[in-house]
């Protein structure tokens, strides 16, 4: 392509307009619109409520175990160093001018941080409750049954991504048009999964990226970014969408190790065999043999191991540059690198040895529990009162009043709309922590009950 061609492809891209708002507002002098993108994602509820919802080792009584507010930090970190240095290539080579590396940075980094905000209690096993609930429960399906076939599967198929799009584009700051109002670049880097419903082939679309409800705002945003339509309700990703995806699994594959062996479930030895393999001979034979201490060296491999991988992932995203704008590039950009091998190894060994461990599934079966009889308390009775109004039961009238007027409707009276009585309990159930989930499934049993 000529630097023309170039530039016409990724300046829709870097658009600093903002969903919700009809006209571009001027940037503020102190911070620029991706900055300010990064700040509003930071302070929101929603990403607070992150410090209290399982990475993999749920409710861990180790202060050092990484949450997911704590791995969406990380991320974010990683991403924002991905972003500038592919910034600093992609603004040098094709000649793009009324944005910096820094700005590739911040629109990556801001991406990151909001990458698990959509995310139900309990990790993704919470995303596996929810699913199994509407197959398996009978009053699920009864509510499912009024649906069309493709609002149905927005809850047969519950997807955290889907999620956070909702909570980024209308549940968080709720009376704003466009939720956060966030530029369309950073939400196109969000968005992992660019369709409606999950499709036979493509890594970029093995899950879906919005609900049905959210249909018209994914529309709008893929237009305004110039993403190419690939069939009804499918795009090709956003560019910036692959070092989202690489910084994520960067961190979750290398962080997930240390946490292990901080856990005492894995010894030194076998976390640093998996981390070697992904640092360079040089850093190995240096600084390495001077460090006495397991926990240091593991902290060590681990710093390096992220470097490398960091290294690697850039080179293999300008390698890849062209294909990856003309939507014909469908891998994860890690299955091109030269560690790509070891790193397989390490995430098999991880999903053999790490997340199997007795705690992990313990509580996740316990997830399980406690959000099937949320699901199944708060569905039954936001149906009751649709149907049955004030002749509804009186326990029923007061669940309700339990559930913030966001998720029922104004007033606390149901909506008429089926689909959207579903989307308003799921909205509630899926944004609590982990915690306030228990605590509540306790307290609607009689387990625990908090005295006047």
């Amino acid at each position: 392509m000529s630097s023309v061609q170039w530039q016409t492809r990724w300046y829709p891209l870097l658009s600093r307009r903002r969903l919700g708002q009809p006209s571009q507002v001027a940037e503020d002098q102190t911070r620029t619109d991706f900055q300010r993108d990064f700040d509003r994602i930071i302070f929101s509820s929603a990403f607070r409520r992150l410090q209290d919802k399982t990475q993999v080792f749920p409710l861990a009584r180790n202060d050092y175990v990484r949450t997911r507010l704590t791995h969406s930090l990380e991320v974010a970190s990683v991403g924002r160093t991905l972003g500038h240095r592919v910034g600093a290539y992609v603004i040098q080579t094709h000649g793009i001018e009324g944005v910096s590396a820094a700005d590739f940075g911040t629109i990556v980094a801001a991406a990151c941080l909001a990458h698990d905000i959509g995310n139900p209690p309990f990790g993704h096993s919470g995303e596996d409750a929810i699913r199994d609930w509407f197959r398996r429960s009978v009053i699920g399906q009864e509510a499912l049954a009024p649906l069309a076939t493709a609002e149905r599967e927005n809850f047969l198929n519950f997807e955290g991504n889907a999620q956070g799009f909702r909570v980024l584009t209308r549940l968080q700051n709720a009376a704003n048009p466009g939720g956060l109002q966030l530029t369309y670049a950073t939400l196109g880097a969000f968005s992992k999964y660019p369709c409606a419903r999950p499709q036979p082939d493509g890594a970029a679309w093995r899950k879906f990226g919005f609900f049905q409800a959210d249909r018209a705002q994914f529309v709008e945003l893929a237009e305004h970014l110039g993403l190419h339509t690939m069939a009804t309700d499918v795009w090709h990703r956003h560019p910036l969408v692959y070092l989202v995806e690489a910084a994520d699994d960067i961190c979750y594959c290398v962080v997930d190790i240390e946490d292990a062996y901080r856990l005492r479930q894995l010894d030194d030895r076998e976390a640093e065999a998996l981390l070697t393999p992904l640092v360079a001979d040089t850093d190995r034979h240096t600084r390495l043999g001077s460090i006495a201490t397991p926990k240091e060296r593991i902290e060590y491999l681990r710093a390096k191991a992220i470097g490398g991988l960091i290294d690697q992932t850039v080179t293999a995203f300008l390698t890849h540059e062209a294909a990856i704008l003309n939507g014909d590039f469908d891998h994860e950009l890690l299955s091109c690198i030269p560690h790509a091998q070891a790193l397989a190894l390490l995430r098999q060994r991880a999903a053999e040895q790490v997340y199997v461990a007795p705690g992990v599934i313990e509580v996740g079966a316990a997830g399980f529990h406690v959000l099937a009889t949320l699901l199944e308390t708060f569905v039954t009775a936001v149906e009751a009162m649709a149907t049955q109004g004030v002749t509804a039961s009186p326990r029923q009238q007061m669940l309700l009043r339990l559930v913030p007027e966001q998720f029922i409707g104004t007033g606390h009276q149901p909506s008429a709309c089926p689909y959207q009585r579903l989307l308003g309990i799921t909205d509630f159930v899926s944004g609590m922590t982990d915690s306030y989930a228990i605590d509540l499934y306790k307290k609607l049993h009689g387990i625990a009950l908090n005295t006047v």
